[in-house]
């Protein structure tokens, strides 16, 4: 039986532990129903503790395999992850130039859970001027919008405060993830370049693992626009699918991480 779906691409690094990156994306895409596609931009060796190495792909060949997936795929929606370098960032941002109406998910990945870095500084400042002018929405989490704006977040208003001030300033809107803020809710700031700002919460899940959590979240955003959601909607199921994912969580040796498939 043929039957429509839809198609969404993720442009990210690969993560052999398989909580995060392409991995935890293309489990969400398939669990959302919609079919999913990879672009990958590095090789990590890591586990939820720890990156022991990243080896980056290179930028024509990223490009690509953009390419050829636009070629022969409706590509709805497109969310980046990992883009480790500048000259990575420059080649998605001109691939993607080329597509007019994108719907574009951009997870600023600056540092995993571990704290190891994933972005270099001089990418930071390529991803900021090529892609989040481009975007439908920059999903950051607390520590990468602190980054973003100069300055720590240490409670719901500076956050909410950060995601109008990140959206006027790059004019798309912007979702702080407020996670790290440690309430008795999970609390996500969506804010539009207009000063329109709306909450999404939902019970806090103590002692579970969190790596994996902004793909997840990116990802199931990313399956929603490409299924022909509007924003706030996208964004609301995300934040469903996470909650779930958290909430099901598996135990896995020492590792507590996403159950992306129950969620």
């Amino acid at each position: 039986m043929n039957r429509k779906v839809s198609v969404a691409l993720t442009i990210a690094g690969s993560d052999n532990s398989g909580g995060a990156g392409i991995q935890a994306d293309l489990k969400t895409f398939t669990r959302l129903g919609v079919y999913g596609t990879s672009a990958l931009t590095c090789v990590v060796a890591e586990h939820p503790g720890r990156v022991s190495r990243i080896v980056a792909v290179e930028p024509a060949m990223v490009a690509e395999q953009i390419r050829l997936v636009f070629e022969a795929f409706p590509v709805g929606a497109v969310k980046t992850g990992m883009l480790f370098s500048s000259g990575i960032i420059r080649q998605v941002a001109k691939v993607l130039g080329k597509r007019r109406g994108l719907k574009l998910v951009v997870d600023p990945v600056m540092v995993a859970t571990s704290g190891a870095a994933l972005l270099r500084p001089e990418a930071e400042r390529a991803m900021a001027k090529f892609l989040f002018p481009r975007a439908a929405l920059v999903t950051p989490n607390l520590d990468e919008a602190a980054r973003l704006v100069g300055r720590r977040l240490k409670n719901p208003e500076q956050a909410k405060e950060a995601a109008r001030e990140l959206a006027k300033k790059w004019k798309v809107p912007f979702l702080v993830k407020g996670g790290h803020l440690m309430l008795a809710k999970a609390e996500d700031y969506l804010a539009w370049p207009n000063g329109k700002l709306k909450t999404f919460s939902a019970i806090r899940c103590q002692g579970v693992e969190t790596h994996g959590t902004g793909c997840t979240y990116s990802a199931a955003i990313c399956a929603g626009l490409a299924m022909g959601l509007s924003l706030e909607k996208a964004v609301g199921k995300g934040k469903k699918f996470i909650t779930r994912a958290i909430r099901g969580h598996l135990t896995l040796g020492r590792y507590t991480p996403l159950n992306h498939l129950e969620a």
